[in-house]
């Protein structure tokens, strides 16, 4: 399976922090995702974890000098600069931050970010008085106010025994970081985007409910493909165990009658719909208010139909794009195709649970899109990000973007 950041770039710089050590999991999460990465240590670093733990992992020499011992043709940060598609400097200290916030170029790393022209990301992590002196404070807002990103530090224990702000930021967010500044357009730039995933719960009593086994997966993949390419997103979401994308407004939901409740309202301020949410066809016509005991050894349940909600926005569509999704496990392409014209969709996505590839948790998908002149296009099994992508693309035509 192709991988985000194949044939890219990364230069990691780690600086002297207690949280040096998690340096090591950010690089193998980098190469995970296809990166090349070289790591720049500065000398306090070193005090915290030896390269030869960085060497092993990324099969480079880590850089610790500026002069190296050994001849170079080209000057080393100045090829290193031009080599790198990001530098992500990960812990970030205090020191290093003031550091380039006052133009200092004493050492490879600083050096390196002064000769820089991609993305530079700094990822602090100090004690939480550091974190709120004002030295610190306004070197960093010196340096976004300059195009330079941060990953903010969380709340928690630090290493000082104290409790408060300064913990490295997680990985995830650390990594979401670097997809913005690796994969982030402006293919979307400015469209109002309307995304719904994950499955709904319709309560039979206060601890039982019908569902189904939607993860949100392909939905969560929609609004973060959309983010990076700067689309204003809107997530109306399921229940699930997922984390959003930073800068997707998130709004949680439980049953369909919640769900067709937000989407018709937030339609109201967005250009395109895609529904990728696995909304309950069925409900029970009546919740108890208490648990159900145990009674009769069968038991019959009665059922309502729940509102369909893209029949609902296509009543009232008057402008936008709308996307649908069908899920089917039979004459798939029939039902889909029939599935768009009753809705008045723009285009459909069909895919089929029971293929290879494309069930229920998976993180790839196999998709079949069917526009308004029957034109069916159909893909082989992919990461759902890369489907995420084929749906925005063709979103983005509709929309006059190239």
């Amino acid at each position: 399976m192709k991988r985000r950041f194949e044939n890219r770039h990364v230069l990691l710089g780690v600086t002297g922090s207690i949280a040096a050590y998690k340096a090591c999991q950010v690089l193998r999460m980098l190469q995970r995702e296809g990166a090349e990465v070289r790591v720049a240590m500065t000398k306090a670093a070193q005090q915290f974890v030896g390269p030869l733990s960085f060497e092993t992992l990324s099969g480079q020499e880590v850089i610790t000098d500026l002069f190296p011992s050994h001849r170079v043709v080209k000057a080393r940060h100045i090829h290193i600069a031009e080599w790198a598609d990001c530098i992500l400097i990960c812990p970030a200290t205090a020191n290093i931050i003031g550091k380039v916030a006052s133009g200092i170029a004493d050492d490879f790393l600083t050096t390196a970010v002064m000769a820089a022209r991609s993305p530079v990301i700094f990822v602090p992590a100090m004690d939480d008085r550091m974190v709120h002196n004002p030295i610190y404070l306004s070197n960093c807002e010196k340096l976004v106010a300059l195009g330079y990103q941060f990953v903010s530090p969380e709340e928690g224990a630090l290493a000082s025994g104290a409790e408060g702000a300064g913990r490295l930021a997680d990985y995830p967010r650390i990594m979401n970081s670097v997809k913005s500044a690796l994969l982030g357009s402006d293919r979307l730039k400015g469209v109002k985007l309307l995304v719904t995933a994950g499955p709904t719960r319709e309560f039979l009593d206060p601890v039982r409910y019908l569902s189904n086994q939607s993860s949100g997966k392909m939905g969560y993949a929609l609004a973060e493909e959309a983010v990076l390419r700067h689309a204003e997103v809107t997530l109306v979401s399921g229940p699930t165990d997922l984390v959003p994308f930073e800068g997707i407004r998130v709004k949680k939901v439980q049953t369909a009658e919640e769900m067709a409740r937000v989407v018709k309202e937030e339609w109201k301020r967005h250009q395109v719909l895609i529904m990728a949410a696995a909304v309950a066809d069925f409900r029970p016509v009546k919740k108890s208010d208490q648990k159900i005991k145990k009674g009769p050894s069968k038991w019959t349940l009665e059922l309502e139909q729940t509102e369909d909600i893209l029949s609902a926005i296509a009543q009232s569509k008057k402008k936008g794009i709308v996307v649908g999704f069908a899920l089917e496990t039979e004459a798939g392409e029939v039902r889909a195709a029939q599935k768009l014209v009753d809705k008045q969709l723009d285009f459909i996505c069909l895919n089929n649970p029971l293929e290879k590839g494309s069930g229920f948790g998976e993180d790839t998908n196999k998709v079949t899109l069917i526009d308004r002149e029957k034109k069916v296009e159909s893909y082989p099994v992919m990461e759902k990000w890369e489907v995420a992508g084929k749906i925005l693309d063709r979103v983005g035509k509709l929309l006059g973007r190239k």
